[in-house]
């Protein structure tokens, strides 16, 4: 496990401490909490892009509205 220092000044002590209060966690746990959704945000990022590059390669088809209403 590692431990990990994390030096702040006191703007960002006083964010922390309200964070802490407010959601009613220790700091470590919202630093942890912080990391994942970082993590979470890179990995929606990534499959946007992917879909973005694999979709400018298929040919679009449009819809009509009154299409989508007829389909069975």
């Amino acid at each position: 496990m590692a431990v990990i220092s994390v030096k702040l000044n006191n703007k960002e002590e006083k964010i922390l401490e309200h964070l802490s209060d407010y959601f009613h966690e220790d700091k470590s746990t919202l630093f942890k909490k912080s990391i994942y959704e970082m993590y979470e945000n890179v990995q929606d990022i990534k499959f946007v892009d992917k879909y973005i590059k694999n979709s400018s390669k298929r040919k679009r088809r449009f819809v009509t509205a009154s299409d989508l209403f007829n389909e069975k």
